[in-house]
């Protein structure tokens, strides 16, 4: 097990001459995607810091408004006037012209440029994880399915493989394997646990106990989902097809996808705050996604319920989405670093890939964006490039300020040879 963030303990680096830690926090980032569109009526924010105003399907992030950044009016280029769905969401993260037809061709995605410079700091890389499994076959746009099933790119024909159980990736995350799954991880390093306790502060003996508490609760929750995974393996072994082709549940992954998405949230905080992994996306839900919100009393799936984007049942769906922006958000940011928190030191981007559904308009995609990248990046704003003009409003020239701050400075990204001004 890695550890999160001791004061007593030297980190980031080697140690000064006089013992104390490194003086910088590692800089995070992961995105989270929602499909689809959004409400477009209640998807606004005025004014700035604690007093900004939010609309209704922001509303979860209000307890953080001093930690956020609403980014309106931005485009995505390569994904306008190449027809509906795929085209508009297998280049969200790199800007990238996608290919037609059989053969993949698209573009490298941010979180993957970010992993291969920074990727050696890390014991991984990236976590690319995903909340419904891919789909495949082609859409009537003649585009692969592929691209509305996949937002990270390793290179520009190949997709990063999501992973969508929560077993499988806590196993990752704690170098979990063969026998060891029988045994909890908290009590194959009990005595170290507590040999460290007793050499710390009192203040880092509080923070390991609440880490060791939060990792039990996620091994907890993840141990049922486990046994579901290996009886689906076998139920697919006797039908002759792969897991992933069969319908939730029966293909192993949680029914209520409540759950589902808070376990991958609770993944991406416990691998951010032990530093194991520094880069992340989470597609909360793909393109042309095929959930249900029964407990949000909306009857259709959710791509059918994106036709009518503007309903108040469509709002509780874009709500919800931007929830889980804030559960991870608040989870980093109760997280001791440093002088501040983990959220202070990480970028969480939360975007769409059009902005909306009944119409199936990119030509402006919903953005919000947490944290402050360990004080690079100035918070609680609202920043409008509407009326900027095509060549201003470029995603990609706000990917291209993210990475300026995480230390990754390129001359181009995607679309976009200059960045973002004013971001």
């Amino acid at each position: 097990m890695s550890l999160p963030w001791l004061e007593s303990v030297p980190v980031w680096g080697a140690a000064t001459a006089s013992g104390s830690a490194a003086a910088s926090a590692p800089k995070r980032f992961a995105a989270l995607f929602m499909g689809c569109g959004v409400n477009p009526d209640q998807w606004w924010a005025k004014g700035s810091g604690a007093t900004m105003e939010l609309g209704r399907c922001l509303e979860p992030l209000a307890p953080l408004r001093s930690k956020i950044n609403v980014v309106n009016g931005l485009f995505n280029k390569h994904a306008t006037g190449v027809g509906i769905h795929p085209g508009q969401t297998g280049n969200i993260l790199s800007g990238a012209a996608l290919k037609k037809g059989a053969e993949l061709k698209g573009g490298i995605s941010i979180d993957q440029m970010l992993a291969r410079h920074q990727g050696e700091d890390a014991v991984q890389p990236s976590m690319v994880l995903g909340c419904e499994q891919p789909i495949t076959g082609y859409h009537e746009t003649n585009f692969s399915m592929a691209y509305s099933s996949h937002i990270s790119w390793q290179s520009a024909t190949s997709p990063v493989p999501m992973e969508v159980y929560p077993s499988l990736a806590f196993d990752s995350l704690f170098d979990n394997r063969g026998g060891k799954r029988n045994q909890s991880i908290l009590d194959r390093v009990r005595d170290e646990a507590a040999g460290l306790s007793r050499r710390v502060s009192a203040s880092d003996r509080a923070k390991l106990d609440e880490y060791l508490t939060s990792v039990r609760e996620v091994e907890r929750r993840v141990a049922p989902m486990r046994d579901e995974k290996s009886t689906a393996d076998a139920r697919a072994g006797d039908r002759g097809r792969p897991t992933l082709t069969m319908p939730r549940p029966d293909n192993g992954l949680p029914e209520d996808v409540r759950a589902h998405m808070r376990l991958m949230c609770d993944l991406i905080a416990l691998g951010f705050q032990t530093d194991k992994t520094r880069i992340a996306t989470l597609l909360l839900c793909r393109d042309i996604s095929g959930l249900f919100y029964p407990f949000l009393d909306v009857r259709a799936a959710h791509h059918g319920a994106s036709h009518d984007d503007r309903s108040t049942s469509y709002e509780r769906v874009t709500q919800y989405y931007v929830s889980q922006l804030a559960y991870l958000a608040t989870r980093l940011d109760a997280m001791p670093e440093g002088e501040g928190t983990v959220l202070d030191n990480t970028c969480l981007l939360f975007t769409n890939s059009m902005w909306s559904g009944s119409k199936h308009d990119a030509s402006k995609v919903p953005v919000v964006l947490a944290g402050g990248l360990g004080g690079t990046l100035q918070t609680g704003r609202v920043l409008d490039y509407h009326d900027k003009g095509d060549d201003h409003r470029k995603l990609c020239g706000m990917y291209l300020g993210i990475m300026d701050r995480m230390g990754v400075q390129l001359d181009h990204f995607g679309d976009a040879d200059a960045r973002l001004a004013g971001f």
